[in-house]
């Protein structure tokens, strides 16, 4: 599969904000993955599913009051892993967490070690929604729980939730990069309770969990609250990201019409990891 490198250059005093409104339209778009610095943001999306005329809307009715050159270039689909290991750096969450790729060695010991292939699939830790993820659940209690990780990524989530106890869990993609990718990862960490569905919320209907994870963006996660209300077990627990500070509020209103009550939230950089509870 070919993608689109999408390079934005931002000329900005307030460059990181800027980054972080870029990343947060270009998703709703269909871009999956991002490479962010202090010169802005380049993003990815599949070739066939790329328009530029798209983008320069985006720039008119958001970003009109800052100057953003726009570049893009076809990436083939054979240089992704050359490019994702040059620029993959290993991470760690509270000192707890240690995020790397296979190629990534003599890296100190941590609670718990995730290894993440570093293809094109969203979600290797480095953005702050998978960042305050995974901090969240280090902090919750996931032994014996059947989890769902909804937009799984990589499938980092799914295997944490998987090294910290979790019985049985379903990760579900609609992309196939993520698809494939996830599964790979899953083997890679040898996680033999997680089970990889390509597909979307429908797939979660007549099904329940203790635990929902979903990383994803705004205007799917308000759709498909309803969805997650559904599969969650009495006192479940879903745990959300992909979303800003000032979404937050219309996320807990469809929350409360759907049974979930907010418990507390996170922040980076402007970003939300934000916890809910069912209730009968």
């Amino acid at each position: 599969m070919d993608y689109i490198e999408l390079v934005c250059v931002v000329k900005s005093e307030n460059t990181e904000e800027i980054n972080g409104i870029l990343i947060a339209e270009l998703s709703e778009i269909g871009y999956e993955s991002f490479d962010e610095s202090n010169d802005g943001v380049k993003a990815y999306i599949q070739d066939k599913l790329f328009d530029f005329e798209k983008v320069k809307e985006l720039q008119v009715n958001f970003l009109s009051s800052c100057i953003i050159d726009l570049s893009w270039k076809l990436i083939k689909s054979e240089n992704w892993n050359e490019k994702w290991e040059k620029n993959f750096e290993p991470i760690s969450v509270d000192n707890r967490c240690t995020i790397r790729a296979p190629f990534h060695i003599n890296m100190p010991k941590t609670e718990y070690e995730i290894i993440i292939e570093p293809k094109m699939s969203f979600g290797t830790g480095h953005h702050e929604t998978t960042y305050l993820m995974v901090k969240s659940m280090l902090n919750i209690e996931f032994t014996g729980m059947d989890v769902l990780d909804m937009g799984c990524g990589t499938g980092i989530l799914a295997i944490l939730a998987s090294l910290k106890g979790a019985k049985n869990i379903t990760a579900i993609d609609i992309d196939e990069w993520a698809y494939q990718n996830s599964i790979e990862n899953v083997e890679k960490n040898n996680c033999s309770n997680i089970s990889v569905f390509q597909g979307d919320a429908e797939l979660i209907k007549n099904k329940s969990f203790d635990i929902i994870l979903a990383n994803i963006n705004r205007n799917i996660l308000l759709n498909d609250l309803v969805n997650y209300s559904n599969s969650l077990k009495d006192n479940g627990l879903l745990l959300l990201s992909g979303i800003y500070e000032t979404d937050l509020e219309k996320i807990k209103e469809e929350a409360q019409n759907q049974n979930l009550v907010f418990k507390y939230f996170d922040s980076k950089n402007n970003w939300v990891a934000a916890s809910f509870r069912k209730v009968k």
